[in-house]
């Protein structure tokens, strides 16, 4: 499973349209968010876009919005669903188009005028939220809608956007005192100041801790070209003669896997573990603290004993006593095969004479070598196979090719923000363009770590808008004229995040509050997981998995130990995820009264508690650095991987025992699932797709936790 930072950027207003009126402007025709893009499909015009062009865009987008609701609270006639509903649907449109590209290259490709912005924007934006969602007039209108829903002859989707509305608004505060509302917007106010302040202090420290050395044999066991390039990343950092690694946003960093030094390779893991609770202006302890004891806060005022039973309220798995039931259930399995797993490396360990006990930065380096010596395989005999660009082109598009009919073309007049970034025009089955796909792939010094999906136009048949979906991965650039040449996990990432565009791409709509991937949390990830399966699928490994100098093809044999490896290190996959899991509840089921003082003592305390205290094996990502959780996003939400896994792995069977690689299963799985976005129940959405609820047998099977 990869973990993916979904971004849905925009959460401040509804899809922008091509042909929605919109009220009069203020802000100058020269900036180019004063009117909707005229390029295809209204693709952003990132050639255009100056760094000083969002703030003025911010404040004019949320004054016209301001003004629309205004209207619509104030209309002296009795609320309808087109007055009211969809008129909202259809407001706000300058300010999610600046919203949509600030936020999706704040995380892509930022600066240091984005950084300052950001943190300006973020409390006027979570005042301007609450002055929509706390307006009394404006949630009377819905409510007297919603209380006579059953008679208003909505068909389902208009029937459910009703209902979600109440519920959003609801959520928000609608229904509190105005006294607990001034306090609620105090708190979101404060929150998300410190979202931000924690996400930025996560990149600049990652930057801080770059591991640096001094000579070429420390880096012993990276190839020569890996070295030269931390020669010139030392280099472009003033730091001639000496290496720079870059530490990426997980625990795990993946030199680890090929450094013979174990003194280098233990810095290196310190340097990780240690991000944003050693001191200094990037530490996020504190932000923590004050995080936690906020959304706490947040959830008392709100009627719920805890920010997780507030946040999961409103996903499929509804309560704590749920996802700590599937978390546990995993938990004790998991750290038992990773304690097998760790025993087999220690065993390698001796055998030659290492004299040590394993530790951290040991396992992926020894895990290697217990495949090697298990399975006759070594991970990096793949990577020839796995050449950028074949994978995308023979592998990710063949594959949406065979399921779903869909074919692809490169184009190069369109603008990009960087010049790394490929854009491609997207036909559906029946010749017609379905969307256009931005690819960015590359890893840079001002792109967030991880990988995600976001749309910067979202389908909409009221809007008249079709989808322009992007996905992000942080493979390192090689040299010039050296090849890409992708890791296996890479590679499955690749796969997943189209997986999201596919949701995306599909999505056939009538509302923007429901395009695409606009689905609950704990949801979101299972259409991706599924798309995963075609990396692997015969007939699309055949057709990809070629060598990039010779054209050979991957032996069978080879891919045969890559599958048979595959549930070695599924103790230590799942068991780092749960314990990650598992942190992101344990302080989100924390009580007012509750907060403790000490970050780094609270989370040993409740890794030890939950059994996943096996040194070995840290948390995929600690406390100070879990952006998914303290940037926002996936707070209390962690779980929903592998809840969404449960949903895929059933899925898949269902593929499989439906023939597999057909149109007509890739049909009906988009018919079912992808086209729908947000537009009923989510898990009802799945019933009607398999004809009963997911098992979790699949899933047990699939993470090697049946033994």
């Amino acid at each position: 499973m990869n973990h993916t930072n979904l971004i849905i950027a925009a959460s401040v207003a509804a899809v922008f349209s091509l042909a929605h009126a919109e009220p009069a402007s203020l802000l100058p025709a020269s900036n180019p968010f004063a009117k909707p893009s005229t390029l295809p499909f209204g693709y952003p015009a990132f050639d255009k876009i100056k760094n000083e062009d969002y703030a003025p865009a911010f404040e004019e987008g949320m004054r016209q919005q301001a003004a629309e609701i205004d209207a619509i609270a104030n209309n002296k006639k009795p609320a309808t669903f087109d007055n009211t509903i969809v008129a909202m649907e259809k407001g706000g449109q300058l300010l999610n188009r600046v919203s949509t590209v600030f936020y999706s290259l704040s995380g892509a490709n930022t600066n240091d005028t984005f950084k300052a912005l950001e943190r300006e924007l973020s409390p006027k934006l979570a005042a301007h939220n609450d002055a929509i969602r706390l307006n009394g007039k404006l949630y009377a209108r819905i409510k007297s809608l919603y209380d006579k829903r059953d008679k208003l002859h909505l068909d389902a989707e208009s029937k459910y956007l009703l209902e979600r509305y109440h519920t959003d608004f609801v959520r928000a505060g609608a229904q509190l005192s105005d006294a607990d509302k001034a306090k609620l917007k105090a708190m979101n106010g404060e929150l998300a100041k410190l979202q931000t302040t924690f996400a930025q202090n996560v990149l600049e420290e990652a930057n801080a801790s770059a591991l640096v050395v001094d000579t070429r044999e420390e880096l012993a066991g990276m190839s020569d070209k890996a070295i030269d390039a931390a020669a010139a990343a030392a280099k472009a950092k003033g730091m001639d003669g000496k290496f720079l690694i870059p530490v990426v946003n997980t625990t795990g960093q993946a030199n680890l896997a090929v450094l013979t030094n174990r003194a280098v390779r233990e810095k290196l893991m310190a340097l990780s573990l240690a991000r944003g609770s050693h001191g200094g202006k990037f530490d996020n302890t504190q932000v923590v603290l004050s995080l936690v004891k906020l959304r706490a806060e947040k959830a008392a005022l709100m009627g719920y004993p805890n920010y997780a039973a507030y946040a999961l309220a409103d996903q499929t798995a509804h309560d704590t006593g749920s996802v700590n039931k599937i978390l546990a259930e995993l938990t004790r399995p998991a750290v038992a095969n990773a304690r097998k797993e760790g025993a087999e490396i220690q065993k390698v360990i001796d055998k030659e004479n290492g004299g040590f006990q394993l530790a951290a930065q040991d396992w992926s380096f020894y895990s290697d070598k217990v495949k090697a010596e298990r399975f006759n395989f070594d991970a990096n005999e793949l990577r020839p196979y796995f050449e950028l660009n074949n994978v995308l082109t023979n592998g990710v598009f063949f594959a949406a090719n065979k399921v779903y009919g869909l074919s692809f073309k490169e184009r190069k007049d369109l603008p990009v923000y960087n010049p790394d970034v490929r854009v491609f025009d997207v036909f559906d089955a029946d010749g017609k363009q379905l969307a256009i796909f931005i690819a960015d792939f590359y890893a840079r010094s001002n792109k967030r770590g991880g990988a995600w999906m976001n749309a910067y136009v979202s389908q909409s048949s009221l809007m008249g808008t079709r989808p322009v979906v992007a996905n992000h991965l942080n493979i390192p650039k090689p040299n010039d004229g050296e090849p890409t040449l992708l890791t296996y996990d890479e590679l499955r990432t690749m796969f997943h995040e189209f997986g999201h565009a596919l949701h995306g791409m599909f999505s056939n709509v009538k509302y923007p509050r429901f395009s695409g991937t606009r689905v609950p949390r704990d949801y979101v990830e299972f259409p991706s997981q599924v798309n995963e399966m075609w990396s692997v699928w015969p007939e699309v490994l055949a057709n990809y998995a070629k060598h990039y100098q010779t054209g050979a093809p991957m032996p069978k044999e080879l891919l045969d130990k890559v599958i048979a490896s595959k549930k070695f290190n599924e103790g230590f996959r799942t068991t780092e995820y749960l314990a990650a899991s598992i942190l992101d509840q344990k302080w989100h089921q924390l009580g007012v009264n509750q907060i403790p003082t000490d970050v780094l003592g609270f989370e040993a305390a409740a890794l030890k508690e939950a059994g996943v205290d096996y040194a070995p094996v840290p948390p995929r990502y600690r406390t100070t650095y879990f952006s998914h959780t303290f940037a926002g996003g996936y707070s209390a939400g962690y779980y929903g991987y592998v809840w969404a896994e449960k949903l895929d792995a059933d899925a898949v069977e269902w593929f499989i025992e439906n023939g597999g690689m057909l149109r007509k299963n890739g049909d009906y799985f988009r018919k079912m699932l992808l086209s729908k976005g947000g537009t009923l129940d989510a898990m009802q959405m799945y019933r009607n797709f398999r004809g009963r609820d997911a098992k979790i047998q699949p899933l047990l099977e699939r993470r090697g936790l049946t033994e």
